[in-house]
């Protein structure tokens, strides 16, 4: 049952409306329906006065559940918690509705973020957002969010099992660039915790750990973004892995004519029978390796480069087509 306008309430005659375009004509006036607009003008009548009430709370969650995005009605309903000393743990509450309601949101989850640090309860916080993101995945102010809660409050018992958590967001969805993301967040860009104060062993566990997910999936872009990311932070030479990466830009025909190995290389996993090679991702690292190395092997990655714009990436065969022009140039 649709609730009485704020205009027909007895308990709001004390407060005169303020119309958004008073005194004036827009050119384009926005059209909104008859339930917002009443809202709004009760809105804006008591930002005027400066009352901050609970019947404010009331007005705030109406015009919000209306426009989730109007942040002023967030600014102006927080303001209002705060000065009646109300009780958190009901916001949330409500903030557990709302945030799962208006996932894409940004308001919804800046208003969390400031009411948790009012209570300085993160714990429950990372359980929330782990049933956030099975209604959407790779929402972005999720991710954003839990990465706050997680570098804002620093607490050793938030990030022991996050490592745990995402690589269970992986298993579910090896193609997910935001767990991707928040993985190298949690390995290489939020400090050194305990257990893992030898950095070079990490890299090599995380190599490790993203060539197993390649040869899972050798055309996924996120593991090869991920790959990249871990060579570039620790300096690694990208020329260490062409083992592992050569078997994965050439076509199965070539594999099928290489020597057969006895003892297969754990740390260099070979593609899987019925991949679809070669991988655009590979060709291009093994044409990075070999521009790296320039002199001869120049040509060989302008040739990967032509392979690309002409037959495996023509989508992007403009970029090839300017990286061969650069190479040459580089070469006079």
């Amino acid at each position: 049952m649709d609730q009485p306008l704020f205009a027909d309430r007895p308990e709001w005659v004390d407060v005169v409306p303020l119309q958004q375009y008073e005194g004036v004509t827009p050119l384009a006036p926005i059209f909104y329906t008859p339930a917002y607009k009443d809202a709004t003008n009760y809105f804006r009548g008591i930002v005027k006065t400066g009352e901050k009430s609970a019947r404010v709370l009331d007005l705030t969650e109406n015009i919000i559940r209306q426009n989730p995005a109007h942040y002023s009605a967030w600014q102006y309903r927080y303001k209002t918690l705060m000065t009646l000393d109300a009780p958190l743990d009901v916001e949330l509450q409500l903030m557990d509705e709302l945030a799962v309601k208006y996932l894409k949101t940004y308001q919804v989850w800046h208003h969390r973020r400031l009411l948790v640090q009012q209570t300085k309860r993160p714990g429950p916080e990372l359980e929330f957002i782990a049933n956030a993101l099975q209604i959407d995945t790779k929402n972005y102010h999720t991710w954003s969010y839990r990465q706050w809660i997680l570098a804002h409050f620093n607490d050793d018992t938030l990030w022991s099992r996050e490592l745990q958590f995402v690589e269970s967001m992986l298993n579910y969805d090896l193609r997910n660039n935001s767990a991707w993301h928040h993985r190298f967040f949690v390995v290489f860009q939020s400090g050194v915790r305990k257990g893992d104060e030898a950095r070079d062993e990490v890299v090599r566990r995380e190599l490790n750990f993203v060539k197993t997910k390649i040869a899972i999936a050798p055309n996924n872009a996120s593991a090869w973004n991920y790959l990249r990311g871990v060579l570039d932070h620790s300096k690694t030479p990208y020329s260490n892995l062409e083992v592992f990466v050569a078997p994965y830009s050439l076509p199965h025909s070539a594999q099928e004519d290489a020597p057969s190995e006895d003892v297969i290389d754990l740390e260099n996993l070979p593609p899987p029978p019925g991949a679809q090679l070669p991988c655009v991702a590979a060709i291009e690292f093994m044409a990075d390796i070999y521009e790296s190395n320039g002199g001869e092997d120049l040509m060989k990655a302008t040739e990967l480069w032509k392979s690309l714009a002409h037959e495996h990436d023509t989508m992007r065969n403009k970029y090839w087509e300017y990286r061969i022009k650069e190479a040459i140039l580089n070469v006079r």
